[in-house]
């Protein structure tokens, strides 16, 4: 059986969080040689399982955080990193969000729920239903929440009525302050895809996946069966296409434990009754096949001038529908080793571009690129020494970007009806946005 002998959060700067030890099997000193052993190692990606003397630490990074246990025996490792997974999400559901600061505000509520979930260090439970019978601390918001703010670009819509709108903050609300909120029911529903394509020098798509997943997040007091209805054209895997209207194709999906599909093969229906807080309740992707064009086209020229310096003339263009648009779109181009200064001459003023010379690339950030619109930029580099050969250095292109309310695999929700019909009614929203998880466009 699985056994934690500590557990404890740690800040990006090392600043101890939250600590509990659970068994007396180590001193505390060990939060100390956890952050030393972290930040002596090399890369973004420290291994996730790390060792000293006969003490083993399991970790994660989540909400800019090191969320740490440590243990003696030989558990399973992938079990400690699922249940910090939970854990994680737990504190977020109760919280609202996760940050250091809202870590160090709810230090009270946090230590409640360690207190609950583990029991001299074996793992009690870490479902939400459970936990909301035995936690009485309220959570402190950072700020109070407003269905007014609408500064978030990531808004969702009214499942009823899509011009309708409630900004993203409306989801990072505490589970526990239905009291605060006069005991509104609403549901939240985020359809978010990850997108990872390779482009060839001559334009030709060489890659395309796309990873997606359904999350739900619920306020709702009682449990209430959801009914989520999906594309009725939704074809799963290479058989035959289904309906008559645009195809909609997944090659797999899978769904959570709760989820009950006896509507799904027939009408492409969900039921299930969602705890309270967030959870995934679909998972899919797509490979090699998109629906639709790729969202970026770059069409790039790359010359030396008269005066040495190196010319890159990028044009990008943006293949989305004339009403969507992308947002914080940003683009890396690595440059020669050597390069020392940068100007440029882009085609908006909100754009800008910078000289990254660590990472030995020239930047380029969009705030806001409408679909069907075409921008360029003149970048000339000053490489000291620059010749044919270095020339080969420039590129890959890589693109980072969010496309909010659109799907890469057109995926979308039908319709969410809740049963029994709640006494005061429950606000339903969904929102969908893609994201760029590895967009490389070579030159």
């Amino acid at each position: 059986m699985m056994r934690i002998s500590q557990l404890f959060i740690l800040s990006s700067k090392g600043d101890h969080l939250i600590y509990k030890d659970y068994r007396g099997e180590a001193g505390s000193d060990v939060v100390n040689v956890f952050y030393e052993k972290v930040t002596a190692l090399t890369g973004d990606q420290p291994p996730v399982v790390m060792s000293h003397k006969d003490l083993h630490f399991v970790h994660i990074r989540q909400g800019g955080l090191y969320w740490v246990a440590t243990t003696t025996e030989d558990s399973s490792p992938f079990a400690i990193i699922e249940f910090l997974n939970r854990l994680s999400a737990l504190v977020r559901d109760y919280c609202g969000s996760l940050s250091e600061k809202t870590v160090q505000m709810n230090f009270a509520l946090i230590y409640e729920l360690l207190d609950e979930v583990l029991d001299y260090g074996y793992i009690q439970t870490t479902s939400s239903d459970v936990l909301k019978n035995f936690i009485q601390t309220e959570a402190v918001s950072s700020r109070p929440f407003s269905l007014f703010d609408l500064s978030n670009v990531g808004l969702f819509g009214a499942e009823t009525q899509q011009s309708k709108v409630a900004p993203s903050s409306a989801a990072t609300r505490p589970i526990q302050s239905s009291r605060d909120q006069g005991g509104k029911s609403e549901i939240f529903v985020d359809v978010i895809e990850r997108m990872s394509v390779v482009i060839g020098s001559n334009g030709v798509l060489l890659k395309a996946d796309v990873e997606g997943e359904i999350r739900v997040k619920c306020y709702m007091p009682s449990c209430s069966e959801v009914r989520m209805g999906l594309n009725e054209e939704l074809s799963v895997g290479r058989s035959q296409l289904r309906g008559y209207g645009a195809a909609v194709r997944v090659d797999e999906c899978s769904f959570h434990q709760t989820v009950q599909l006896d509507e799904f093969d027939g009408h492409r229906i969900l039921r299930l009754c969602p705890s309270q807080g967030e959870q995934t309740v679909m998972q899919y992707q797509l490979s090699d096949d998109l629906p639709s064009a790729p969202p970026f086209r770059l069409f790039p020229t790359i010359e030396r001038d008269s005066a040495g310096r190196l010319l890159m003339y990028m044009k990008l263009r943006c293949d989305l529908p004339p009403k969507s648009a992308a947002i914080s779109v940003s683009v890396s181009i690595p440059v020669p080793r050597g390069s020392v200064s940068l100007s440029q001459e882009l085609s908006s003023p909100d754009q800008n571009a910078e000289l990254i010379l660590q990472n030995r690339a020239v930047v380029w950030q969009i705030p806001r690129f409408s679909g069907g619109t075409q921008l360029s930029a003149l970048f000339k580099v000053e490489v000291p020494g620059l010749s044919s050969a270095s020339m080969l250095e420039v590129g890959p292109v890589g693109l980072s970007f969010e496309l909010p309310k659109l799907t890469a695999t057109g995926l979308q929700v039908r319709f969410l009806r809740l049963s029994p019909i709640q006494p005061s009614p429950a606000q339903r929203w969904v929102r969908y946005v893609t994201h760029s998880d590895s967009y490389i466009i070579r030159v």
